[in-house]
């Protein structure tokens, strides 16, 4: 006789924010596939968190609360180390602004419950129509963070890199350094940098953002310059992950001679620019190819390199490989038998 895989518990974490106006709808309209769902009160000045405590009769429902303001991500994060506590299998974050639908979380966890991906994210940009009700400094932003993303992450099939309507399985995020992770809006760009660290598969899933529900704290135009920074610094602690500590193969070769070969050839283009404008003569055609081969050979290596980097994106999902016996499945789950699942929801958790 087959035996019978547990449905999985799934959490809705909903960092908050500035959001009062919000959040009562947004908790109404989560489905009741949900199990948990934790308001994080982020020391919000319209304290959301006491104001959801008295409006909400949702036995589902916990409030955390913040001692300092932590930012968005250290909000989530708060809510992501109290689910897995309570022994989650899945974690939903959803922002409380009224700009994601709760209603198209079964789809947006559906990759990770079918063990097709470990982390699944909303994607903005699927559909062509969608995108004239984006407004369009945050359609140019979005496209270049999206670049920038891919660069930091090595996830090329991925767009739409700051959307937080995102599902990760519970096996995934205690494999992650979370106290690493960034804390303020970077938390969802730095996400996908520290999965890629542990060959995680990511999906993107479809989705309308719904503009007229709220104004997100979220301003493109100001994120850009700090984002540009910290993907830099990311990428380079890929390259050097990836690509020469943990492994060592042509890639690593092309992307190093790629790098010298035009360092080398543009150090001599330059230098030898300014000798000939200096001295009023022209330089010689070997000391032109000299400059110009080298830039030409490693722009080509760092083609071939950026071919194998696309090419290596993780395939295979990584949290059915994770160890995780029988018997720890049963004791996480011994808590929410029905009859103390019933008993833990007679009144509002607060922390």
């Amino acid at each position: 006789m087959t035996a019978v895989e547990p449905t999985p518990r799934i959490a809705v974490v909903i960092p908050c924010y500035g959001v009062r106006s919000h959040i009562l709808d947004v908790i109404q309209a989560i489905g009741e596939d949900v199990e948990r769902i934790y308001v994080v009160d982020d020391c919000c000045p319209e304290k959301t968190g006491d104001y959801v405590a008295a409006q909400t009769s949702d036995r589902r429902v916990r409030v955390l609360r913040n001692d300092s303001r932590s930012g968005v991500g250290g909000a989530t994060l708060a809510g992501y180390r109290r689910a897995l506590e309570d022994g989650c299998d899945v974690i939903v974050k959803l922002d409380g602004d009224g700009q994601m639908n709760p209603g198209i979380i079964p789809r947006l966890v559906n990759p990770v419950v079918a063990g097709k991906a470990d982390y699944a994210k909303g994607n903005r940009f699927f559909r062509l129509e969608d995108l004239r009700a984006m407004p369009w400094v945050r359609l140019a932003g979005n496209g270049i963070l999206s670049f920038l993303t891919k660069l930091s992450s090595g996830y090329w099939d991925l767009f739409d890199p700051t959307n937080g309507f995102t599902a990760i399985h519970a096996t995934v995020a205690r494999a992650l350094p979370l106290d690493k992770i960034s804390r303020g809006y970077f938390f969802e760009s730095d996400m996908l940098f520290r999965l890629a660290t542990i060959r995680a598969v990511v999906a993107d899933v479809p989705m309308t953002a719904r503009y007229a529900g709220g104004e997100s704290n979220l301003r493109i135009s100001r994120v850009v310059g700090p984002f540009l920074v910290k993907h830099t610094i990311n990428t380079f602690k890929r390259l050097f992950y990836g690509y020469f500590l943990r492994s060592f193969n042509i890639a690593s070769v092309e992307l190093l001679l790629g790098f010298t070969l035009i360092t080398f050839g543009g150090t001599v283009g330059v230098r030898e620019w300014m000798r000939s404008a200096r001295e009023q003569i022209d330089s010689s055609s070997g000391t032109v190819m000299l400059a110009a081969l080298p830039v030409i050979l490693g722009f080509q290596m760092l083609i071939a390199f950026q071919n194998y980097d696309m090419q290596s994106q993780p395939r295979t999902p990584l949290h059915p490989q994770l160890w995780d016996t029988a018997a720890q499945r049963i004791s996480r789950r011994a808590p929410s038998s029905s009859t103390d699942r019933e008993g833990s929801r007679d009144s509002l958790g607060r922390s």
